[in-house]
């Protein structure tokens, strides 16, 4: 597991850049919301290639192995994005805001990607 923790760290690289394009490239074309949605999807897509170079390079020995990885992923991505919300001095309302999704805020979305595509691409590849 020592290597999937491991592999987790590129995506913090591919989320500031994705966070990165977002406020100097989206926002001013679309406003703040909007620019999020983009980039909720954006990141989506960035993960779904990273994470599908990953399991296929290092694939996973059983399923339980590949949900595992998604749950350590998860926890890692939960962690660091609330840990650094928090030394950056953000509320918890103020983390919590990009998961209303009664407010068209769709962050949830990656959090959720990052659990289930190692299980998700696994069981294509093992096909």
């Amino acid at each position: 597991m020592l290597k999937y923790f491991l592999l987790w760290f590129p995506m913090i690289v591919l989320a500031v850049l994705n966070g990165t394009a977002r406020d100097l490239w989206f926002k001013n074309y679309t406003g703040e919301l909007a620019a999020r949605q983009i980039s909720t999807i954006t990141l989506i897509l960035l993960f779904a290639v990273y994470i599908w170079f990953v399991i296929k390079k290092y694939p996973p020995a059983t399923s339980e192995q590949a949900i595992t990885i998604g749950v350590l992923w998860l926890v890692l991505t939960l962690v660091f994005e609330f840990g650094m919300g928090y030394m950056s001095g953000k509320t918890w309302a103020q983390m919590l805001e990009d998961y209303n999704i009664l407010k068209g805020r769709i962050w949830a979305l990656i959090p959720i990607w990052v659990a289930i595509a190692p299980y998700l691409f696994f069981r294509i590849l093992k096909q």
